[in-house]
């Protein structure tokens, strides 16, 4: 049991789960500040049930993306080692797993009527769960598949702030904005490795498209506006100097992503998105919090 738990955790990148989760967490705790300065109280029911909607959403989505690209990744040097081109789980597992992740996430949303009455995240499970595993077919039809992608993970603040606080938001918006152009360029920078073998078969990535250096270009430019989005949030929420030191430090970091990723040398593309996006996320919530709790 312990050893296919881990297998599939392995299948949907569980770790990966770092991306997204902070900045969930941020808008959670944005909200919740809000709520505390409206007079409300904070409600833990509130919180497990973003951390397990973010786990059981994402797992739901990925699990759906390994599934349907399971023969473009068997056909990709790249990719062929995936758990599904190698038969070490089977295409029924992962349909199972999808349908029971799908369906936790759907009831990890009534724990938000539990704790508040809020039935805004029940209704709205389903669409959100359509939407994010529908990125797995965009690239079949559009260059602009690195925005879904994105556009899937700005949902995460934005639900967040909806699980707490029942409406949307300015500062939500802003932040996931930022989630919106720093995912979307970061994964831009993933694809170029794939260029060649996206225009074998068809695939529409933004590379395949343009090239590789036009590609890196436009990914600069959607990083540039992750900071300007950034840098924005304050106005929106009250922050201070603790966050604004750590949007020039993450503004350091995706300039140092840049540097390092050339399109004549794209041997650090895994460095760039695994190990600096990671620090970006891990960092803007640390420094985020910190400033929420100095302030």
């Amino acid at each position: 049991m312990l050893r296919w738990l881990r297998t599939m955790l392995e299948l949907v990148r569980f770790s990966h789960t770092v991306y997204a989760l902070p900045f969930a967490l941020i808008s959670a705790t944005m909200a919740t500040v809000a709520d505390l300065r409206d007079g409300a109280r904070i409600r833990p029911l509130d919180w497990l049930g973003i951390l397990a909607c973010m786990v059981f959403a994402r797992t739901t989505a990925m699990a759906f993306n390994r599934l349907v690209d399971r023969h473009y990744d068997a056909q990709n040097p790249r990719t062929a080692g995936r758990h599904l081109p190698r038969g070490t789980v089977t295409p029924g597992q992962v349909k199972a797993l999808i349908l029971g992740s799908s369906a936790l996430f759907i009831a990890s949303c009534f724990l938000f009527v539990a704790s508040n009455n809020n039935w805004l995240p029940v209704l709205l499970s389903v669409p959100v769960l359509i939407f994010i595993c529908g990125y797995s077919y965009a690239k079949r039809f559009t260059a602009l598949a690195h925005v879904w992608l994105g556009a899937s993970l700005m949902l995460a603040p934005i639900a967040a702030w909806i699980a707490i606080r029942g409406t949307v938001e300015w500062p939500p918006v802003v932040l996931g904005l930022a989630v919106l152009f720093w995912v979307s360029g970061f994964d831009i920078i993933y694809a170029c490795q794939d260029t060649e073998f996206d225009r074998r078969v068809g695939l529409h990535s933004l590379p395949a498209r343009v090239g590789v250096k036009n590609a890196l270009r436009i990914s600069a430019a959607l990083h540039v506006l992750t900071v300007v989005f950034l840098a924005l949030l304050p106005v929106t929420f009250p922050l201070g100097v603790i966050y604004t030191i750590g949007v020039v430090g993450i503004a350091v970091l995706l300039a140092y992503e840049h540097w390092i990723v050339r399109p004549d040398d794209l041997t650090r593309v895994n460095v760039a998105f695994f190990n600096v996006n990671a620090i970006v996320s891990l960092g803007m919530l640390l420094v985020t919090w910190l400033d929420l709790a100095v302030g």
